[in-house]
């Protein structure tokens, strides 16, 4: 927008005098202006020409300035109502119908500049945030990997490579830290590939049992083993020409790691059962946090299968090396929970971000969020305090002794679990102040097997329950 039409004022008002004062006023402090008597007559104005600032009166004859301001398109010019005859409902129906501003009559000139003057620097701002906007399409690729945050000069590096990569059907792995978005930079490269409206299919290789791996990754057909009373479609081909990406790779046990490496080389799959071969097409992405040459070296990954996977290789940093996305991972990260939990958090005060900054994050984003949520939950204003973070600061070494001495209690992995679980839920309960589907999200378990451990383990908060 230039500076010409940035000054461009529409004044709308019934009253001759009232409009030559305000052109007057407004004028002199270098604003085009054009006047209009009424709603209809600035109707007819604004289809020839744009204004970005409209000043108008809310009582008018032919069409007053409430049906005006409805009748304006999207998007609206920044309208700023009078009246002489106001009430406090005029005013907030003016404001719910899109009004930027709404003054009384009769006022100083001054307080008109002021509003306007205002309405001038929300309007700078509206333009700012467009641009960048624009430039974080521009950094992200404009699609796909608008998920990710990526200020960091490493980030925008690692986004830049991986568009390239996304254009082909390249065999990718992915490695680093656990909650570094490992699976968040696999999507992206999918929603930008030409598979892109294709399943998108993730699993986690060491959270299935190896004797299901088989099965679940290349299916079976009915009677393949008791309990098998119908095909199974296995994740090769509810991939079928999309993308199958493979987390936690190193997980996988050598005998399944034979055949992937078969599946690989021939493009064709068998399910368990079965003595026929079926053609795939899948494009496949894997990720892990572990090192995989020296899993290879030490005999735990077939050194063929590794170099069939990691064609390309990119390196995830951990939050620790990019520390300036931490800003703007929190501004996202509040977006969401905001949305998710019905609050109303604006920021992150600067004593909390300091110590945000001051963290190492050995769980990186994942670890972050996590923390944001804690915060954000037991926050007492609308933006996050330093007090609020005192659940993510480093533990003590007193407090670390003391969980120690807590386990130390038994040798039993069954009693250790239960008292890790009856703490964490207790804790979360109180952060929570009693909301079972708050304190459920904050431990990541389902609301049912919520309250199914708080009956077994008899917990009883001394909270209001919710």
């Amino acid at each position: 927008m230039t500076e010409e039409n940035t000054n461009r004022l529409l004044i709308v008002d019934d009253e001759e005098n009232m409009r030559h004062m305000l052109s007057a006023v407004t004028s002199q402090a270098g604003y085009q202006v054009s006047l209009a008597e009424n709603g209809k007559q600035a109707l007819e104005i604004l289809e020839k020409s744009h204004f970005p600032y409209i000043l108008c009166d809310l009582k008018m004859p032919i069409m007053d300035g409430l049906h005006f301001l409805q009748a304006v398109e999207d998007p609206k010019p920044l309208i700023i109502m009078m009246s002489a005859y106001a009430t406090i409902d005029d005013a907030v129906d003016a404001m719910k119908a899109g009004a930027y501003d709404f003054i009384t009559k009769p006022f100083k000139t001054a307080e008109v500049l002021l509003v306007l003057e205002k309405a001038a620097e929300h309007l700078a701002l509206q333009e700012e945030n467009r641009k960048l906007k624009a430039k974080v399409r521009e950094l992200q690729g404009s699609d796909g990997f608008e998920d990710i945050i990526a200020q960091s000069d490493i980030m925008r590096d690692l986004l830049r490579l991986t568009e390239k990569v996304a254009r082909h059907d390249t065999s990718v792995l992915i490695t680093g830290e656990s909650g570094t978005g490992k699976e968040l930079i696999a999507k992206g490269i999918h929603r930008k590939s030409k598979r892109k409206n294709n399943p998108f299919i993730a699993i986690n290789c060491g959270s299935i049992p190896e004797n299901l791996l088989e099965s679940e990754f290349f299916g079976y057909v009915k009677g393949a083993f008791t309990g098998a009373d119908k095909n199974h479609r296995g994740l090769f081909e509810e991939a079928e020409g999309g993308t199958l990406f493979l987390d936690e790779i190193g997980e996988l046990p050598l005998g399944l790691q034979v055949k992937l490496l078969r599946v690989l080389q021939e493009e064709e799959i068998r399910p368990v059962g079965s003595i026929k071969t079926r053609r795939t097409n899948v494009r496949i992405i894997t990720a892990t946090a572990k090192d995989m040459e020296q899993e290879v070296a030490e005999g735990r990954f077939r050194e063929d299968l590794f170099y069939r996977l990691n064609v390309l290789n990119l390196k995830l940093p951990p939050l620790r090396d990019r520390k300036e996305d931490i800003p703007r991972l929190c501004s996202h990260f509040l977006n969401i929970l905001n949305k998710k939990m019905h609050l109303a958090i604006e920021y992150v005060s600067a004593d909390a971000m300091g110590l945000l900054l001051s963290r190492e994050w050995k769980g990186n984003i994942r670890e972050l969020k996590n923390c944001l949520e804690r915060a954000a939950i037991v926050a007492e204003s609308t933006q996050i305090q330093a007090a609020d973070l005192s659940s993510a600061q480093p533990k003590t070494k007193a407090l670390q002794e003391n969980t120690v001495e807590n386990l130390l209690g038994t040798f039993s992995l069954k009693q250790a679990k239960v008292i890790i679980e009856k703490q964490l839920i207790h804790r979360a309960l109180e952060a929570s102040k009693g909301n079972k589907s708050m304190a459920a999200r904050m431990l990541e378990i389902s609301y049912p097997s919520l309250l199914a451990k708080i009956k077994d383990y008899s917990l009883s908060p001394s909270f209001h329950e919710k």
